[in-house]
Protein backbone atom coordinates (compact mmCIF):
# COMPACT_ATOMS: atom_id res chain seq x y z
CA UNK A 1 0.00 0.00 0.00
CA UNK A 2 1.63 3.24 -1.15
CA UNK A 3 1.86 6.25 1.16
CA UNK A 4 0.19 8.47 -1.45
CA UNK A 5 -2.77 6.10 -1.64
CA UNK A 6 -3.30 6.11 2.13
CA UNK A 7 -2.81 9.87 2.34
CA UNK A 8 -5.32 10.41 -0.47
CA UNK A 9 -7.95 8.35 1.34
CA UNK A 10 -7.24 10.25 4.57
CA UNK A 11 -7.78 13.50 2.67
CA UNK A 12 -11.07 12.25 1.22
CA UNK A 13 -12.14 11.15 4.72
CA UNK A 14 -11.37 14.64 6.04
CA UNK A 15 -13.52 16.17 3.30
CA UNK A 16 -16.34 13.77 4.20
CA UNK A 17 -16.15 14.72 7.87
CA UNK A 18 -16.14 18.44 7.08
CA UNK A 19 -19.23 17.98 4.93
CA UNK A 20 -21.02 16.00 7.62
CA UNK A 21 -20.08 18.68 10.13
CA UNK A 22 -22.00 21.29 8.13
CA UNK A 23 -24.98 18.99 7.48
CA UNK A 24 -25.33 17.87 11.10
CA UNK A 25 -24.89 21.36 12.54
CA UNK A 26 -27.66 22.44 10.19
CA UNK A 27 -29.90 19.73 11.66
CA UNK A 28 -28.89 20.59 15.23
CA UNK A 29 -29.65 24.29 14.71
CA UNK A 30 -32.99 23.46 13.10
CA UNK A 31 -32.28 25.24 9.82
CA UNK A 32 -34.30 23.99 6.87
CA UNK A 33 -34.70 26.80 4.36
CA UNK A 34 -33.10 30.21 4.82
CA UNK A 35 -34.25 32.62 2.09
CA UNK A 36 -32.16 35.41 3.65
CA UNK A 37 -28.91 33.56 2.89
CA UNK A 38 -27.20 34.12 -0.49
CA UNK A 39 -28.06 31.62 -3.20
CA UNK A 40 -24.52 30.24 -3.35
CA UNK A 41 -24.55 29.40 0.36
CA UNK A 42 -27.95 27.73 0.10
CA UNK A 43 -26.75 25.67 -2.87
CA UNK A 44 -23.48 24.70 -1.17
CA UNK A 45 -25.15 23.52 2.04
CA UNK A 46 -27.89 21.71 0.12
CA UNK A 47 -25.29 19.97 -2.05
CA UNK A 48 -23.65 18.47 1.04
CA UNK A 49 -26.86 16.90 2.32
CA UNK A 50 -26.52 13.14 2.02
CA UNK A 51 -23.43 13.39 -0.19
CA UNK A 52 -20.87 13.81 2.59
CA UNK A 53 -22.28 10.83 4.48
CA UNK A 54 -22.28 8.76 1.29
CA UNK A 55 -18.57 9.53 0.81
CA UNK A 56 -18.00 8.51 4.44
CA UNK A 57 -19.64 5.11 3.85
CA UNK A 58 -17.79 4.47 0.57
CA UNK A 59 -14.53 5.18 2.39
CA UNK A 60 -15.62 2.85 5.20
CA UNK A 61 -16.01 0.11 2.61
CA UNK A 62 -12.53 0.81 1.29
CA UNK A 63 -11.15 0.73 4.83
CA UNK A 64 -12.94 -2.54 5.56
CA UNK A 65 -11.48 -4.17 2.45
CA UNK A 66 -8.00 -2.91 3.33
CA UNK A 67 -8.14 -4.01 6.97
CA UNK A 68 -9.42 -7.52 6.18
CA UNK A 69 -7.40 -8.22 3.03
CA UNK A 70 -5.41 -10.99 4.78
CA UNK A 71 -8.31 -12.45 6.78
CA UNK A 72 -10.46 -15.38 5.70
CA UNK A 73 -13.27 -17.46 7.15
CA UNK A 74 -13.69 -17.37 10.92
CA UNK A 75 -10.89 -14.84 11.39
CA UNK A 76 -12.69 -12.40 9.09
CA UNK A 77 -15.97 -12.88 10.91
CA UNK A 78 -14.36 -12.46 14.35
CA UNK A 79 -12.78 -9.18 13.25
CA UNK A 80 -15.99 -7.86 11.71
CA UNK A 81 -18.15 -8.99 14.64
CA UNK A 82 -15.97 -7.18 17.17
CA UNK A 83 -15.91 -3.97 15.12
CA UNK A 84 -19.66 -4.20 14.50
CA UNK A 85 -20.40 -4.64 18.21
CA UNK A 86 -18.15 -1.71 19.10
CA UNK A 87 -19.82 0.55 16.51
CA UNK A 88 -23.29 -0.64 17.54
CA UNK A 89 -22.52 0.20 21.17
CA UNK A 90 -21.15 3.70 20.64
CA UNK A 91 -23.67 4.32 17.87
CA UNK A 92 -26.54 3.27 20.11
CA UNK A 93 -25.39 5.70 22.81
CA UNK A 94 -24.92 8.42 20.22
CA UNK A 95 -28.39 7.70 18.82
CA UNK A 96 -29.96 8.74 22.11
CA UNK A 97 -28.27 12.13 21.76
CA UNK A 98 -28.42 12.65 17.99
CA UNK A 99 -31.16 10.67 16.17
CA UNK A 100 -29.58 11.02 12.68
CA UNK A 101 -26.50 9.12 13.93
CA UNK A 102 -24.90 6.92 11.29
CA UNK A 103 -22.55 4.82 13.44
CA UNK A 104 -25.13 2.27 14.57
CA UNK A 105 -25.89 1.61 10.90
CA UNK A 106 -22.21 0.83 10.34
CA UNK A 107 -22.63 -2.33 12.41
CA UNK A 108 -25.16 -3.59 9.85
CA UNK A 109 -23.06 -2.37 6.92
CA UNK A 110 -20.00 -4.23 8.22
CA UNK A 111 -21.91 -7.50 8.58
CA UNK A 112 -23.12 -7.05 5.01
CA UNK A 113 -19.54 -6.33 3.98
CA UNK A 114 -18.33 -9.57 5.58
CA UNK A 115 -20.94 -11.52 3.64
CA UNK A 116 -19.94 -9.83 0.38
CA UNK A 117 -16.23 -10.43 1.00
CA UNK A 118 -17.02 -14.14 0.97
CA UNK A 119 -18.61 -13.87 -2.48
CA UNK A 120 -16.57 -13.76 -5.73
CA UNK A 121 -15.67 -10.20 -6.68
CA UNK A 122 -17.46 -10.57 -10.02
CA UNK A 123 -20.79 -10.53 -8.14
CA UNK A 124 -20.14 -7.42 -6.04
CA UNK A 125 -21.51 -4.86 -8.46
CA UNK A 126 -24.60 -6.98 -9.02
CA UNK A 127 -25.21 -7.02 -5.26
CA UNK A 128 -24.70 -3.25 -5.19
CA UNK A 129 -27.31 -2.79 -7.91
CA UNK A 130 -29.66 -5.17 -6.11
CA UNK A 131 -29.53 -3.11 -2.91
CA UNK A 132 -30.22 0.07 -4.85
CA UNK A 133 -33.10 -1.33 -6.89
CA UNK A 134 -34.72 -3.12 -3.95
CA UNK A 135 -35.46 0.21 -2.29
CA UNK A 136 -38.06 1.47 -4.83
CA UNK A 137 -39.79 -1.92 -4.63
CA UNK A 138 -40.02 -1.47 -0.86
CA UNK A 139 -41.19 2.13 -1.31
CA UNK A 140 -44.00 1.01 -3.61
CA UNK A 141 -44.95 -1.82 -1.25
CA UNK A 142 -44.81 -0.06 2.13
CA UNK A 143 -45.47 3.40 3.55
CA UNK A 144 -42.19 5.32 3.50
CA UNK A 145 -43.67 8.06 5.71
CA UNK A 146 -44.44 5.67 8.57
CA UNK A 147 -42.70 6.83 11.74
CA UNK A 148 -41.71 10.23 10.39
CA UNK A 149 -42.91 13.65 11.54
CA UNK A 150 -41.74 15.70 8.59
CA UNK A 151 -42.44 19.22 9.94
CA UNK A 152 -39.81 18.65 12.65
CA UNK A 153 -37.76 16.07 10.70
CA UNK A 154 -37.97 13.57 13.56
CA UNK A 155 -38.57 9.83 13.68
CA UNK A 156 -40.75 8.13 16.26
CA UNK A 157 -39.02 6.31 19.15
CA UNK A 158 -37.57 2.92 18.24
CA UNK A 159 -39.73 1.20 20.83
CA UNK A 160 -40.63 -2.03 19.05
CA UNK A 161 -38.93 -4.64 16.91
CA UNK A 162 -41.07 -3.73 13.90
CA UNK A 163 -40.17 -0.05 14.11
CA UNK A 164 -36.47 -0.85 14.59
CA UNK A 165 -36.43 -3.16 11.56
CA UNK A 166 -38.24 -0.60 9.41
CA UNK A 167 -35.89 2.17 10.54
CA UNK A 168 -32.77 0.06 9.98
CA UNK A 169 -33.59 -1.50 6.63
CA UNK A 170 -36.08 0.78 4.87
CA UNK A 171 -36.95 4.29 5.98
CA UNK A 172 -34.52 5.46 8.66
CA UNK A 173 -31.84 8.09 8.19
CA UNK A 174 -29.36 5.71 6.50
CA UNK A 175 -31.17 2.38 5.93
CA UNK A 176 -29.36 -0.69 4.64
CA UNK A 177 -31.51 -0.50 1.50
CA UNK A 178 -29.97 1.29 -0.32
CA UNK A 179 -27.11 2.72 1.80
CA UNK A 180 -25.33 -0.62 2.01
CA UNK A 181 -24.59 -0.17 -1.69
CA UNK A 182 -22.14 2.62 -0.85
CA UNK A 183 -20.14 0.26 1.38
CA UNK A 184 -19.98 -2.47 -1.26
CA UNK A 185 -18.94 0.10 -3.86
CA UNK A 186 -16.10 1.02 -1.51
CA UNK A 187 -15.09 -2.64 -1.21
CA UNK A 188 -14.94 -2.83 -5.00
CA UNK A 189 -12.99 0.41 -5.39
CA UNK A 190 -10.33 -0.76 -2.94
CA UNK A 191 -9.46 -3.57 -5.34
CA UNK A 192 -8.39 -1.12 -8.06
CA UNK A 193 -4.84 0.08 -8.68
CA UNK A 194 -5.43 3.32 -6.79
CA UNK A 195 -1.75 4.22 -6.66
CA UNK A 196 -1.83 4.74 -10.43
CA UNK A 197 -2.56 8.27 -11.66
CA UNK A 198 -4.60 6.89 -14.55
CA UNK A 199 -6.95 5.10 -12.13
CA UNK A 200 -7.48 8.26 -10.07
CA UNK A 201 -8.24 10.21 -13.23
CA UNK A 202 -10.79 7.62 -14.30
CA UNK A 203 -12.47 7.74 -10.89
CA UNK A 204 -12.72 11.52 -11.12
CA UNK A 205 -14.07 11.50 -14.67
CA UNK A 206 -16.37 8.51 -14.17
CA UNK A 207 -17.78 9.93 -10.95
CA UNK A 208 -18.57 13.25 -12.60
CA UNK A 209 -20.29 11.49 -15.51
CA UNK A 210 -22.36 9.32 -13.13
CA UNK A 211 -23.45 12.35 -11.09
CA UNK A 212 -24.39 14.33 -14.21
CA UNK A 213 -26.32 11.34 -15.54
CA UNK A 214 -28.26 11.16 -12.29
CA UNK A 215 -29.13 14.85 -12.43
CA UNK A 216 -30.21 14.52 -16.08
CA UNK A 217 -32.42 11.49 -15.40
CA UNK A 218 -33.99 13.35 -12.47
CA UNK A 219 -34.93 16.33 -14.65
CA UNK A 220 -36.12 14.11 -17.50
CA UNK A 221 -38.14 11.83 -15.24
CA UNK A 222 -39.96 14.61 -13.40
CA UNK A 223 -40.69 16.40 -16.69
CA UNK A 224 -42.26 13.33 -18.29
CA UNK A 225 -43.67 11.37 -15.34
CA UNK A 226 -44.71 14.16 -12.99
CA UNK A 227 -44.05 15.15 -9.38
CA UNK A 228 -45.96 12.13 -8.03
CA UNK A 229 -42.85 10.08 -8.85
CA UNK A 230 -40.63 12.25 -6.67
CA UNK A 231 -39.93 9.47 -4.15
CA UNK A 232 -38.51 7.30 -6.93
CA UNK A 233 -36.81 10.09 -8.92
CA UNK A 234 -35.60 12.42 -6.15
CA UNK A 235 -32.00 13.43 -5.48
CA UNK A 236 -32.25 14.00 -1.74
CA UNK A 237 -31.24 11.40 0.88
CA UNK A 238 -34.77 11.34 2.27
CA UNK A 239 -36.15 9.36 0.52
CA UNK A 240 -33.01 7.66 -0.89
CA UNK A 241 -34.04 6.94 -4.47
CA UNK A 242 -31.82 5.13 -7.01
CA UNK A 243 -31.01 8.49 -8.61
CA UNK A 244 -29.87 9.82 -5.24
CA UNK A 245 -27.54 6.82 -4.90
CA UNK A 246 -26.25 7.34 -8.44
CA UNK A 247 -25.50 11.04 -7.93
CA UNK A 248 -24.13 10.69 -4.38
CA UNK A 249 -22.06 7.67 -5.37
CA UNK A 250 -20.76 9.50 -8.41
CA UNK A 251 -19.77 12.53 -6.36
CA UNK A 252 -18.09 10.30 -3.76
CA UNK A 253 -16.13 8.49 -6.46
CA UNK A 254 -15.08 11.75 -8.09
CA UNK A 255 -13.91 13.17 -4.77
CA UNK A 256 -11.88 10.05 -4.01
CA UNK A 257 -10.23 10.35 -7.41
CA UNK A 258 -9.62 14.06 -6.82
CA UNK A 259 -8.09 13.38 -3.39
CA UNK A 260 -5.75 10.75 -4.83
CA UNK A 261 -4.63 13.23 -7.47
CA UNK A 262 -4.34 16.13 -5.01
CA UNK A 263 -1.82 14.38 -2.77
CA UNK A 264 0.36 13.68 -5.79
CA UNK A 265 0.59 17.41 -6.45
CA UNK A 266 2.52 18.22 -3.28
CA UNK A 267 2.01 18.64 0.45
CA UNK A 268 -0.42 21.57 0.35
CA UNK A 269 -3.36 19.36 1.44
CA UNK A 270 -1.51 17.38 4.08
CA UNK A 271 -2.63 19.60 6.95
CA UNK A 272 -6.10 18.06 6.51
CA UNK A 273 -5.05 14.42 6.62
CA UNK A 274 -4.77 14.15 10.45
CA UNK A 275 -8.50 14.92 10.57
CA UNK A 276 -9.12 12.09 8.14
CA UNK A 277 -7.14 9.65 10.25
CA UNK A 278 -9.31 10.38 13.28
CA UNK A 279 -12.65 10.93 11.54
CA UNK A 280 -14.45 8.64 14.00
CA UNK A 281 -13.15 10.62 16.98
CA UNK A 282 -14.11 13.92 15.37
CA UNK A 283 -17.52 12.60 14.35
CA UNK A 284 -18.33 11.82 17.97
CA UNK A 285 -16.75 15.08 19.12
CA UNK A 286 -18.82 17.27 16.83
CA UNK A 287 -21.96 15.76 18.35
CA UNK A 288 -20.98 15.46 22.01
CA UNK A 289 -18.87 18.63 22.24
CA UNK A 290 -20.02 20.76 19.32
CA UNK A 291 -23.76 20.24 19.55
CA UNK A 292 -23.60 19.94 23.33
CA UNK A 293 -21.98 23.37 23.54
CA UNK A 294 -24.57 24.90 21.22
CA UNK A 295 -27.38 23.49 23.33
CA UNK A 296 -25.73 24.67 26.57
CA UNK A 297 -25.42 28.19 25.12
CA UNK A 298 -29.07 28.21 24.10
CA UNK A 299 -28.32 28.31 20.38
CA UNK A 300 -30.49 25.32 19.46
CA UNK A 301 -34.23 25.49 18.77
CA UNK A 302 -36.67 26.25 20.23
CA UNK A 303 -34.60 28.71 22.29
CA UNK A 304 -33.25 30.39 19.18
CA UNK A 305 -33.87 30.26 15.44
CA UNK A 306 -30.65 30.30 13.43
CA UNK A 307 -29.81 30.66 9.74
CA UNK A 308 -27.29 29.22 7.32
CA UNK A 309 -24.67 31.84 8.21
CA UNK A 310 -24.78 30.61 11.81
CA UNK A 311 -24.44 27.02 10.57
CA UNK A 312 -21.44 27.93 8.43
CA UNK A 313 -19.83 29.95 11.22
CA UNK A 314 -20.29 27.23 13.83
CA UNK A 315 -18.94 24.59 11.44
CA UNK A 316 -15.92 26.72 10.51
CA UNK A 317 -15.06 27.38 14.16
CA UNK A 318 -15.39 23.74 15.16
CA UNK A 319 -13.40 22.61 12.10
CA UNK A 320 -10.59 25.00 13.02
CA UNK A 321 -10.45 23.73 16.61
CA UNK A 322 -10.75 20.10 15.53
CA UNK A 323 -8.02 20.55 12.95
CA UNK A 324 -5.69 21.97 15.57
CA UNK A 325 -6.42 19.10 17.93
CA UNK A 326 -5.94 16.49 15.19
CA UNK A 327 -2.62 17.99 14.12
CA UNK A 328 -1.31 18.15 17.71
CA UNK A 329 -2.48 14.61 18.47
CA UNK A 330 -0.87 13.27 15.27
CA UNK A 331 2.53 14.49 16.45
CA UNK A 332 2.49 11.80 19.15
CA UNK A 333 0.04 9.14 18.00
CA UNK A 334 -0.78 7.38 14.74
CA UNK A 335 -4.48 6.96 15.50
CA UNK A 336 -7.16 9.11 17.06
CA UNK A 337 -8.38 8.41 20.62
CA UNK A 338 -11.53 6.53 19.62
CA UNK A 339 -9.75 4.78 16.75
CA UNK A 340 -7.09 3.58 19.18
CA UNK A 341 -9.72 2.43 21.67
CA UNK A 342 -11.59 0.53 18.96
CA UNK A 343 -8.39 -1.15 17.79
CA UNK A 344 -7.49 -2.14 21.37
CA UNK A 345 -10.97 -3.46 22.21
CA UNK A 346 -11.39 -5.39 18.96
CA UNK A 347 -7.89 -6.75 18.49
CA UNK A 348 -7.66 -10.43 17.57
Amino acid sequence: MSAARLTGLDLARAWAWLGMLVVNFRVALGVDKDPSAPAWLQAAVEALSGRAAALFVVLAGMGLALATRKLRGSELWKWVARRALFLAAIGGINLMIFPPDILHYYAIYFVLGAVVLGVPRSFWLWITAGLVLTWPILALSFDYNAGWHWPTLTYRPLDSAAVLVRHTFFNGWHPLFPWGAFLIWGLWLQGLQLEQTRTAQRLLAGGVVAALLGFALHRFGLAHLGAQWHEILGLQPLPPSPLYVLTAGGIATALIGLALLAVRGGRSWQWLTPMGRMALTLYLAHILIGMGTMEALGLSPPLRQSGLWEVAGAAALFAFLAGGFAWAWSLRFRRGPVEGLMRWMTRT
